[in-house]
């Protein structure tokens, strides 16, 4: 029986694609010179925001360029992510028939918990795993798995849900049944080449779907 649904978080539960790009556009502007597009900026998604500027900053100062994506991360977070009623309204619905609700994204843990308080969406979640906590990023299934563990679930209690080659490859990979959503403005992958179990392009089509599988589980 489908006990959990875990989600990915940017650009699955929040349009926070755009408010991402325009901070790493910032830091590595004001850092290394450099214009980023926002396809630049998404063929280094994996790791943490903090990883990310780790790994490809050329500046010595990263700590200060951590700092500075940070801060206008936090700045613009109101005039680029627009809070989503219907998002809202799913995630409400789906604790209220007694599922529990996950999130397990490359995000750093202070980005994620911005983005959570200004969507007023801070208690809605069992377990939250982020970039820092884990060793491997998505496409690895490690942090799914270990939000099956903190949740004491086995792969076939939850569905994992997602906007990116990485979520869907992750998904499969720990062996949950896996959906790919391209249902908000701005997602990550047109296209994915490890096919999910089902594509959603709508929001209130999720009830749908999960009432499907709900009922396959209990045959």
């Amino acid at each position: 029986m489908m006990k959990a649904i875990i989600f990915d978080f940017d650009g699955t539960l929040a349009n926070t694609l755009p408010i991402c790009y325009y901070s790493f556009q910032s830091v590595f502007k004001e850092f290394d010179d450099k214009n980023l597009s926002p396809e630049d900026i998404r063929a280094m998604f994996g790791p943490s925001e903090t990883g990310i500027i780790r790994e490809n900053l050329v500046h010595p100062n990263k700590e200060q360029a951590i700092e500075l994506y940070y801060e206008k991360y936090l700045e613009k977070h109101l005039h680029l992510v627009e809070p989503n009623n219907e998002m809202d309204e799913l995630l409400r619905s789906i604790k209220e028939n007694g599922h529990k609700l996950g999130i397990v994204t490359g995000k750093a843990r202070r980005s994620l918990e911005i983005s959570l308080k200004a969507l007023q969406m801070e208690g809605l979640f069992d377990v939250i795993i982020t970039g820092d906590d884990v060793i491997n990023p998505k496409p690895h299934p490690e942090g799914i798995i270990k939000a099956l563990s903190l949740l004491d679930l086995n792969k076939e209690d939850a569905m994992f849900v997602g906007d990116s080659e990485a979520d869907i490859a992750a998904g499969v990979s720990a062996g949950l049944l896996t959906i790919g959503v391209q249902w908000l403005e701005d997602y990550q992958t047109a296209d994915f080449i490890t096919q999910p179990d089902r594509i959603i392009k709508e929001i209130k089509h999720f009830n749908h779907i999960l009432n499907e599988f709900t009922i396959q589980s209990r045959l």
